[in-house]
């Protein structure tokens, strides 16, 4: 049993016209990736509710967002062909492919729902297991970077004893 890569991605709203704001990573191995995105110039659309959600302003991306094109080429070089799972690929995976559409790169890793990687019994203790996660973090922001290791803390303490002891022994053994 292998811990998933976990992706996540903040984004400027709720609907069709949102984009990608924020884009967070944690790998298999505990690297981390984070990236503020400063909005390309035809990207206009901006949702309050998301804004009080993340916390994020227009004003603090245009200031400290990084240039979309470098977020993709990161990246690509931290996922590299790799595969990065998510608990929102409905919305996150267009994002990202809006993302490097705009950004005009390809994208060299792959996105897939986490769904198909969690068992039966993940699934059954999965929102039980994650509100206890979401408690540890003391009401954290919520970011990217934050959801992306909430989520695979969530996968961790859903597996069965057994798997979690293995991955245990495999870590202590290097």
């Amino acid at each position: 049993m292998q811990i998933p890569t976990i992706i996540d991605v903040e984004a400027s709203g709720f609907s069709s016209h949102s984009y990608p704001i924020e884009v967070g990573v944690i790998r298999s191995d505990g690297a981390r990736f984070c990236r503020l995105i400063r909005p390309y110039p035809q990207w206009s659309h901006w949702d309050k509710k998301a804004e009080a959600l993340h916390g994020l302003s227009r004003d603090h991306l245009q200031k400290w967002g990084n240039d979309g094109r470098d977020v993709c080429l990161a990246l690509n070089q931290f996922l590299a062909t790799g595969t990065a799972y998510t608990d929102g690929w409905v919305v996150d995976h267009p994002w990202l492919i809006k993302l490097y559409a705009a950004a005009g790169v390809d994208m060299s890793f792959s996105v897939r729902a986490l769904e198909y990687v969690l068992s039966e019994q993940q699934m059954d203790l999965w929102m039980r297991t994650k509100n206890q996660v979401v408690s540890h973090f003391n009401g954290c922001r919520h970011r990217a970077s934050t959801d992306a290791e909430i989520i695979q803390q969530t996968f961790i303490r859903t597996l069965p004893q057994q798997d979690t002891d293995h991955l245990a022994r495999a870590v202590i053994n290097g």
